[in-house]
């Protein structure tokens, strides 16, 4: 790689899971390469630091949302944010990562230049101003959603004489004492705030257009927290991660294969809590379970306060806005002084970034991911979009690790470039993996790239087999091409009738 040219070897986008993530494995795979990393806020974390609404906790276990190299060692395994950035924060200290990372630094474009092998980067500054850097290798770890915008579902509160406030944009003085609280939703942000603000609110409803599949369990991991009595922290750490990811993967294709047996077991759960005549109505939805992430109610505390008659849920579709409150369809008004409008994110891919290949804009919507980590015909840039039916960081970890082997290959090949070869003749036929029917991946399907349906020209959906091909098999599959700066040479069978 052209490090002599360029401001750094690898330049990584965003400061929280993802990106901490790839740059342990390259201090761990790839120690003498230059990297930085560039966040656009003051903190690391990402979403754990961007998210302040009361209750802010993981929605998967912190045994797979955790990092395969660094054991999760709380006792509970549903983690609150602070507890996850404590962790985040301990990593880049102990690994010497901090001094590596510049905030307030936003990423607004990134061209490659393939004369030089290498990505101008143009990010503005907290004062106003813009800065320029070059890398050989782009790694974006910008997440999934829109900072800057969460859905609008376009509503009109002009009405409304009480407080509207979006969970993406807490205030950080907000006093819901003795107040009633709508909260609109019903994914995993509401049902974390309901219980959450149902010990000081006078009363708190959520309010769900459609009823969502709740998987209750406990907080804590009683095995895991066995083991760890027993067993080497980094071996009982090792043993609970496998053990939950199997489980994961278990569940999801018992409630693909038979949607009926998973849908009563979450029934059973529900009214092992509330109740045996409780009425399931307002947790049965209209699709089977996983067609949505479920979501997660650690230690019964929706349907506690439920029981304590602090909270309570509604079903029914919002006729207007008014003084007070809000008016339903069926003439019903429930009363509010606060709105939380827990209405979903709003997809954006690659961190908004304008992504351009000597001056031409990239369409990702007509490339292909690569082995669910790079794209078709896109030369040294890396992507972390984490699975939908397990923990983000399962892919985050198989992404940067595959990233650092293709770093390493390329060193020893003297290669400057590597890039994902698919001809423009190509016959894939593409797969529609995104048939969840979630509101927030139904609204950012038009944007995402293609996947097909054979691998590894798709974002994959299996992590145990995705694990042992991206750790495991050969990087020089015959796929990824490597090359010179400045070669025009693609296939490697081209490159080598050129030297010949």
């Amino acid at each position: 790689m052209l490090a002599s040219t360029s401001d750094f070897d690898v330049l990584i986008v965003g400061a929280g899971i993802s990106g901490i993530g790839m740059a342990a494995h390259m201090e761990m795979m790839c120690p003498g390469r230059s990297y930085a990393i560039v966040e656009r806020r003051e903190n690391l974390g990402g979403t754990w630091d961007l998210f302040r609404y009361p209750g802010i906790r993981s929605d998967s276990d912190m045994h797979t949302l955790g990092f395969v190299f660094e054991p999760w060692k709380h006792e509970k395994s549903i983690a609150d944010a602070p507890s996850i950035l404590e962790y985040l924060n301990r990593i880049v200290d102990e690994r010497d990562i901090r001094q590596h990372i510049r905030y307030q630094h936003k990423v607004v474009s990134a061209d490659w230049h393939s004369g030089e092998a290498r990505w101008h980067v143009t990010m503005e500054k907290a004062d106003g101003s813009t800065a320029t850097m070059t890398a050989s290798f782009l790694y974006l770890g910008s997440g999934y959603y829109d900072y800057d915008q969460p859905y609008d579902p376009g509503f009109e509160f002009a009405d409304f004489d009480g407080q509207v406030i979006h969970p993406q944009f807490w205030p950080e003085d907000l006093d819901y004492t003795d107040k009633k609280v709508v909260v609109i939703g019903s994914g995993a942000t509401a049902v974390t705030i309901v219980p959450s603000m149902a010990d000081k609110a006078a009363k708190v409803t959520m309010l769900q257009r459609t009823p969502t599949w709740m998987f209750s369990r406990p907080a804590k991991d009683g095995i895991a927290n066995f083991l760890r009595k027993i067993l080497p922290e980094e071996v009982a750490y090792k043993i609970t991660r496998w053990k939950n990811i199997k489980m994961q993967d278990f569940g999801f294709k018992q409630a693909r294969t038979k949607p009926q047996k998973v849908a009563e077991g979450l029934h059973k759960r529900i009214r092992k809590s509330m109740g045996s005549d409780y009425d399931l109505t307002p947790f049965t939805p209209p699709y089977n379970p996983w067609e949505q992430r479920l979501c997660l109610v650690p230690d019964d505390d929706l349907f506690e306060a439920m029981k304590s008659g602090k909270a309570d849920v509604v079903t029914g579709r919002i006729k207007r806005f008014v003084k007070g409150g809000i008016e339903l369809e069926n003439g019903d008004v429930i009363e509010a002084d606060i709105i939380v409008t827990a209405t979903g994110l709003k997809l954006a891919l690659n961190g908004k970034i304008a992504i351009s290949q000597d001056g031409q804009p990239i369409d990702f919507s007509e490339r292909f991911y690569y082995k669910g980590c790079m794209f078709s015909n896109v030369p040294n840039l890396a992507v972390v979009f984490g699975y939908l039916n397990a923990s983000w960081t399962l892919r985050a970890d198989l992404n940067s690790e595959f990233v650092c082997r293709v770093l390493n290959e390329m060193e020893k090949r003297g290669s400057d470039v590597a890039v994902p070869h698919l001809p423009d003749d190509h016959t894939l036929e593409e797969d529609d993996l995104f048939d969840f029917s979630s509101g927030y991946i139904q609204r950012g399907k038009h944007i995402m790239p293609k996947s097909a349906t054979e691998y590894p020209w798709r974002l994959n959906q299996e992590y145990v087999y995705d694990r042992k091909i991206m750790r495991e098999g050969p990087v020089d599959d015959g796929l990824l091409a490597f090359r010179k700066a400045g070669a025009n040479a693609i296939e490697p069978e081209e490159q080598l009738e050129a030297a010949e």
